[in-house]
């Protein structure tokens, strides 16, 4: 879930924004694995946190837990509003888009081929949670199985050679602070969605192991797909073009193998996107729950379908916003909202942990590495990018 939260859309389109910041290779591939190495911070802390809340809710509880209600609940109505269905709906009108290229349509066909892929999804998870952790699992798996071929393939078809015209690309800008926070929250958003797999702590199983040991491989394989990934970028495409292209892989993808190429990274992307809503759909509803059951909305939120135990009214209700958030939204609209939102929360939880190592009763079964300079280093570089 980790895996396949991150790895949905962003990756295949992220790298112009942060090209459009940056104006050497090597701090674009600076700018790819430091986000990596931030989000790996925050999966630190996040583990740590999961290993001693692991009741469904996942930072909502941290929160929670370590502040007060008050400001788990501004994080579980940023999610609804915003952070959550906003990403839904900016995936899914990408699923949409790359869609098109095997079925022609319009921008009405487009937003309502984008909800139906809503309101399916939205429905498979009601059904039960092994449904969509199946589904989860199983595009997971493809489109990481995927990335690794397409990047030993270019790799191979490359044979070690950068092209001309990319080494000998002069910098036409130079590097400022603010360029670099600003190519930083273009990383983040590609790298978004980590914490999502704490949402569902109470319906896996030894969360207390399970969820920690996932926050932390999950990240890790994301950081070197997305670093392999990008050094094949930069191999095959220069950096005018990588700037100006809307759809980078499937450019990198047609200077590799020709024309051919953009289909295949179609389907990948068509994949991708389908496996990423998924599983942020499947995650997001848990949050809600715990919130109706500890009297922070309306109590009907958190009622489970007598059938199939999931909580069906909360699902309902993220698939009607988001579905909204699609058919009025735009993709640079919707993400561009998302990144100082979170990422003022998340140095919040982090700073949970200065707060909730004072009490007596805190005991969490990991403690992450690190203490106290990386969860620091995390909150100072969070709230620096949200300030950009």
């Amino acid at each position: 879930m980790v895996v396949g939260t991150i790895i949905g859309v962003s990756i295949f389109v992220q790298p112009s924004e942060i090209t459009r910041q940056m104006p050497t290779v090597g701090g674009i591939l600076l700018v790819w694995i430091a986000a990596g190495v931030l989000t790996l911070f925050g999966a630190l802390a996040c583990a740590e946190l999961a290993s001693a809340f692991p009741p469904t809710g996942g930072v909502y509880v941290y929160l929670n837990e370590a502040y007060s209600p008050a400001v788990g609940f501004l994080w579980g109505w940023a999610m609804f509003w915003s952070m959550h269905t906003g990403i839904i709906a900016a995936i899914a009108m990408v699923f949409a888009r790359y869609a098109a290229v095997f079925i022609p349509m319009g921008d009405l066909g487009l937003r309502l081929t984008a909800v139906g892929l809503i309101v399916l999804l939205s429905a498979v998870n009601i059904l039960g949670v092994r449904y969509g952790a199946r589904i989860q699992t199983a595009f997971t798996v493809t489109k990481v199985a995927a990335i690794v071929v397409m990047m030993v393939a270019g790799g191979w078809l490359i044979g070690g050679h950068v092209v001309p015209s990319v080494a000998d690309s002069a910098p036409v800008m130079t590097t400022t602070a603010s360029g670099f926070a600003l190519a930083m929250a273009a990383g983040l958003f590609a790298y978004g969605g980590w914490h999502m797999v704490t949402f569902a702590a109470g319906e896996t199983r030894d969360a207390a192991r399970t969820i920690p040991l996932a926050l932390v491989l999950g990240t890790i394989i994301v950081t070197v797909c997305y670093a392999g990934l990008n050094a094949l970028y930069l191999s095959v495409l220069p950096l005018e073009t990588l700037r100006a292209s809307t759809r980078v892989a499937a450019d990198a993808a047609d200077a590799l193998t020709g024309r051919g190429g953009a289909v295949a990274m179609a389907v990948l992307v068509v994949v991708s996107t389908f496996g990423a809503v998924n599983g942020i759909i499947l995650a997001g509803p848990r949050v809600y729950y715990s919130m109706a059951q500890d009297g922070l909305v309306f109590s009907w939120v958190g009622v489970l379908h007598e059938r199939f135990h999931t909580p069906h009214r909360a699902l309902i209700l993220q698939a009607v916003w988001a579905s909204l958030l699609t058919l009025t939204g735009t993709y640079r609209a919707l993400f561009t909202r998302v990144v100082y939102t979170e990422w003022t929360f998340f140095a919040l939880m982090a700073g949970g942990l200065f707060v909730l190592r004072r009490r007596s009763n805190y005991a969490p079964r990991y403690r992450m590495w690190g203490y106290p300079i990386i969860p620091a280093v995390f909150i100072i570089a969070s709230l620096t990018i949200v300030a950009f």
